[in-house]
């Protein structure tokens, strides 16, 4: 039915009656006994009070004068989002903090030579890209393109190209070894089997990321500790021996607020899905929106065992320190 509508309607009507013969109550824009359909819920306009007034009815009666109106108020539930709260103006505390990622990002530089940061797109790379070019230009970056992006993501990698006048490299999958993946498995086989996801991403990240940090000492990082069980246990310079140079995680001790706080203070860009309750953000296919109270990373391969939601990149299995 049409909200607000002027005239009356028999199927308006026999569907209104439907519903409060059936339910006991009829949504704002029912019909009354005796008149046409009419719209009287309407949005509250304060966040606080942010919802829906919801008019309950008593059963449709012909022979009936008069009813008795209640209302209720049906919340509009939006999942928890950082960057819809923090204020624009960073504290000292997180200036103090920016200064600290800074230097340290220029002392890698002193110390390793050739420095180079795996761009994955997400916020914490907003805050790594704005330091990076606004600082430490010095420090390479690249991101790698696994053709099946959200086009969401290709959106913030041209805004963020056209506020700093910058390029960030991309890097492709080997053509020839993408063909043969596809072709032995299928498009989608990572939903069926893990050993099947972990090839997939090998081909479509690890390897492409392996060519990327060729001839650096060091690969930049913006993992946290908050995001996971297994990253909580990493440390701010660490020996990568699978891919033989350091890694470096200068944002392992950033909240989540204070990543937003920066961003919003910067008005650097991010990409939009962060606003539909995506913390983290890889393919499409890959990933999904978090329900209220789940791990950041639930949205990522988020059919497997929590223990396995890591692509090769980073490790699956972490020890602390003085175990083994």
């Amino acid at each position: 039915m049409r909200l607000g509508a002027g005239s009356d309607s028999a199927h308006s009507a026999h569907s209104a009656h439907s519903a409060r013969t059936r339910f006991g109550f009829g949504f704002g824009f029912g019909l009354g006994a005796g008149c046409g359909p009419r719209r009287v819920a309407a949005p509250l306009s304060r966040p606080a009070i942010e919802g829906f007034l919801i008019r309950l009815l008593p059963p449709y009666n012909r022979n009936e004068e008069s009813h008795e109106h209640s209302f209720v108020r049906i919340p509009l539930v939006r999942p928890h989002n950082p960057a819809h709260v923090m204020g624009d103006v960073l504290t000292l505390e997180l200036e103090q903090k920016a200064l600290a990622t800074r230097e340290a990002l220029q002392a890698a530089v002193q110390q390793y030579g050739k420095v180079v940061y795996s761009n994955s797109l997400g916020v914490e790379a907003m805050v790594l890209t704005d330091i990076i070019w606004s600082h430490v230009p010095e420090i390479d970056i690249f991101s790698i393109d696994t053709g099946r992006l959200h086009e969401e993501t290709y959106e913030l990698l041209e805004k963020l190209e056209r506020r700093y006048k910058k390029r960030i490299r991309l890097v492709y999958p080997d053509s020839e070894s993408l063909a043969k993946l596809v072709d032995k498995q299928g498009v989608n086989a990572f939903f069926h089997s893990l050993d099947a996801r972990l090839a997939c991403c090998h081909v479509r990240k690890v390897e492409p990321f392996k060519r990327a940090i060729q001839g650096y000492g060091a690969w930049v990082t913006g993992v946290r500790r908050q995001q996971s069980a297994t990253r909580a246990l990493g440390m701010p310079v660490e020996w990568d021996a699978p891919n033989g140079l350091y890694k470096l995680s200068p944002l392992l001790d950033w909240s989540e607020e204070q990543v937003w706080q920066y961003v919003k203070a910067r008005k650097i860009p991010y990409n939009v899905l962060h606003d539909r309750a995506f913390p983290s953000i890889g393919c499409s296919p890959c990933t999904r929106a978090i329900q209220p109270g789940e791990d950041q990373r639930a949205g990522r391969w988020w059919w497997e065992n929590a223990d396995t939601r890591e692509c090769g990149l980073q490790p699956r299995v972490r020890h602390a320190v003085g175990q083994t």
